[in-house]
């Protein structure tokens, strides 16, 4: 089982991709219920939304599913949204608030600590491998973390998403001409709304990994999955969704690319 797949390349881009994959291992299979094996809460498509729309970004992307251990939570469980739902470091709940494990099922401390050393690590190792690989070649590298999920969830956040939800920490991961070159393009899609730093202010990846003043920048891309594809099973990719968001996240990475060799990032620290 190839637990991360990397593919490298020479801009500053590197694409994180932690939610993306479905690959559950048969004995852990065996252990969720019927909810669980359905992987509702999938990041679906966002390998192939993303393949090619910057040709020049290494990708980074994890192929084990986030009911195994979610690659995109801190690895000593600390809430990213102290205060609001959300599913931990192992999932025991969907997106709805609904047990994915059989009864009696669910992963002890021990168990949880394996899979960290199995599947989570692993992730990070080559995350942080590929970031440092480009830093060294260009003075600067730029984590785009790419995220999608359901317009409307009503157990994380009321109404429905906006397409764009662009993440920074509240500007901390990153330097405020990265956030406004994104948050740019996003505002300027057509029938796309567009929020910065709402309910969706980056998962652990963008906060651990974005040190602007270290030359490593980060930002988080969650899309609401309704601007690609069909929101329920069998979660169909929409090719003529697909069509018309793309050139946006073209956009949005050419503009970061080109701030990145331009060296107006570096030694850029984040927003005071």
């Amino acid at each position: 089982m190839q637990v991360v797949s990397v593919r490298s390349s020479d801009s500053p881009i590197v694409l994180g991709q932690p939610h993306g994959g479905t690959l559950v291992p048969d004995d852990i299979a065996a252990r969720l219920n019927d909810i669980g094996r359905g992987l509702a809460d999938t990041d679906w498509h966002i390998n192939r939304l993303y393949d090619g729309v910057f040709t020049d970004a290494t990708v980074v992307q994890s192929n084990i599913h986030r009911y195994v251990i979610d690659a995109n939570r801190d690895p000593d469980g600390v809430s990213l949204y102290p205060g609001q739902n959300t599913t931990t470091l192992v999932p025991l709940t969907d997106f709805d608030g609904q047990p994915i494990w059989a009864d009696g099922q669910e992963p002890s401390a021990d168990e949880i600590e394996s899979r960290r050393h199995a599947y989570h690590a692993p992730y990070h190792a080559a995350l942080l491998q590929e970031l440092h690989r480009v830093r060294a070649r260009h003075g600067v590298a730029i984590l785009f973390d790419c995220h999608s999920i359901r317009s409307r969830i009503p157990f994380l956040f009321e109404g429905e998403l906006p397409v764009f939800n662009t993440g920074t920490n509240d500007g901390q991961s990153c330097a405020r001409v990265i956030e406004q070159a994104v948050q740019g393009v996003a505002e300027g899609a057509e029938r796309m709304p567009a929020v910065l730093n709402g309910r969706f202010r980056g998962g652990w990846t963008t906060r651990h990994y974005g040190q602007p003043d270290q030359n490593i920048h980060a930002i988080q891309m969650e899309l609401a999955q309704r601007s690609y594809m069909d929101e329920a099973p069998p979660w169909t990719w929409r090719a003529d969704r697909a069509a018309a968001l793309r050139p946006y996240l073209t956009d949005m990475l050419t503009r970061l690319n080109d701030l990145a060799r331009s060296g107006a990032l570096t030694n850029q620290g984040a927003q005071t």
